[in-house]
């Protein structure tokens, strides 16, 4: 079997995903709105799924257009964090820590998504 060198992305974006389960896990404890626990379970997973998918790509277009789901899915991922926040089901804390991981997964897709395409899309 051909084995991959280590991919710091992918790392990231599934120990983002574990952390989000877990914290998902813990606030349905807590009586909170199932439909919001849905909706960041979905996206923040859907990032480090998106990001798998784009190491099989068929093309760079294939590589970028991945990359930009799981772009728009961490986005979302905030959105769904900022909520649960603003109705204090995450403290300070929690809120300050996990939007920190999510917005280094946006920087990091952000650079890497630029970097290809300015290498071109062929």
């Amino acid at each position: 079997m051909l084995e991959r060198k280590p991919n710091v992305l992918q790392n990231k974006a599934e120990a983002f995903s574990t952390r989000i389960l877990k914290m998902t896990k813990y606030l349905r404890r807590r009586d909170v709105e199932p439909f919001l626990l849905n909706q960041v379970a979905r996206s923040g997973t859907s990032i480090g799924a998106n990001i798998s998918e784009s190491r099989c790509a068929q093309s760079r277009a294939d590589f970028v257009s991945k990359l930009s789901i799981a772009l728009k899915e961490s986005d979302e991922t905030k959105y769904w964090i900022g909520q649960l926040h603003s109705l204090n089901y995450l403290l300070d804390k929690e809120y300050e820590s996990i939007m920190n991981d999510v917005m280094e997964i946006i920087f990091l897709l952000n650079a890497i998504i630029k970097k290809t395409k300015e290498n071109g899309l062929k």
